[in-house]
């Protein structure tokens, strides 16, 4: 028998405030065509004020544990992936935990930016097959519309805020790939790249800084790195893209997303396409993703489901499960 990280549960929230392409057109020069044709995106969602990432993080956090019929207490563990944490610390994670009501166990957050949710996931699973904990709660949550410099019509547009979550259970299987959970991971990262996405500011700087974005460096690196790093994790089990479901990628630009299902082999009526309706949500994307895949009724149990993203660091990665 062989110990297998199993999704029992996942949900999503996203902010009250939705906001058209068109709203941007009054402050910046822009306009609701230049942003589709570049990045498919239509709308987003905007965090009120003094709502936090935590506040979003809870919500779908509660919606998982509503789909799994469990409690918070039940949880061995809360990985959160954020680069827009509430305070440099303690972590979101913690905070989640106090509104949960959750007493016992332990939270922490990752931090690898658009991958962060990859990165949470791998570091879950590895929690789990250790035998640290039975059930985590993986969440990614974001307020990139904190970050954003409102005058660089190149980056503030693609922007938004929300949160999604899943929980994994340890469950047995047989070991073979007919397994539900997650059967192969794949992480990189290389510092090398630093320049072509980060924030110009932190607690060095004691300030908190604007995104600053190369789009057309980072957009150079996504294609071929994400269908790299998803061709690593489907090869460790051996997977063909016709045993493949499901892509859902980090929904950061639909040229990026089409781009690397081109490469994989795969049609675009077998990905999940999000980023229409949220915007480039970063570590919040692939959760929310699944959650409203779920919800659609594209994603049901048994599917197999090929995650990737790539982020500032630059960190890239993938995740292979069966639902």
């Amino acid at each position: 028998m062989t110990t297998r990280s199993v999704v029992i549960g996942v949900g999503h929230y996203l902010p009250e405030r939705i906001v058209e392409n068109a709203e941007f057109e009054a402050t910046i020069d822009t306009t609701d065509q230049w942003i589709r044709s570049r990045s498919g995106i239509e709308r987003r969602h905007f965090a009120a004020e003094g709502q936090s990432t935590s506040d979003l993080a809870t919500k779908a956090a509660k919606a998982a544990l509503e789909d799994a019929g469990i409690d918070a207490d039940s949880l061995d563990a809360i990985v959160l992936a954020t680069s827009t944490a509430d305070l440099t610390f303690p972590s979101a994670a913690t905070m989640v935990q106090a509104q949960l009501g959750m007493t016992r166990g332990f939270a922490f957050d990752v931090q690898a930016v658009c991958a962060g949710f990859v990165f949470a996931l791998s570091n879950a699973n590895a929690l789990i097959l250790s035998g640290q904990a039975k059930r985590v709660m993986v969440i990614g949550a974001e307020t990139f519309s904190r970050i954003m410099d409102w005058s660089d019509r190149t980056t503030c547009v693609l922007f938004g805020d929300g949160a999604g979550a899943l929980i994994l259970e340890a469950q047995e299987g047989d070991g073979s790939n007919a397994d539900r959970g997650i059967l192969a991971t794949d992480l990189n990262s290389d510092g090398r790249h630093r320049d072509i996405l980060y924030v110009d500011g932190g607690v060095s700087t004691q300030s908190t800084g604007f995104l600053r974005m190369q789009g057309k460096e980072v957009f150079r690196h996504a294609v071929e790195k994400l269908a790299k790093t998803a061709e690593t994790s489907m090869g460790k089990i051996g997977l063909e893209a016709d045993d493949v479901d499901w892509i859902v990628p980090h929904q950061a630009n639909i040229r990026i997303i089409t781009g690397t299902a081109k490469k994989l082999g795969l049609p675009m009526d077998r990905v999940v396409v999000t980023v229409q309706d949220h915007g480039n949500t970063s570590a919040a994307s692939i959760p929310l993703a699944l959650s409203v895949g779920k919800q659609r009724g594209q994603i049901k149990t048994g599917d197999m489901i090929v995650t990737e993203a790539i982020g500032g660091g630059l960190a890239w990665g993938s995740v292979v499960l069966r639902w």
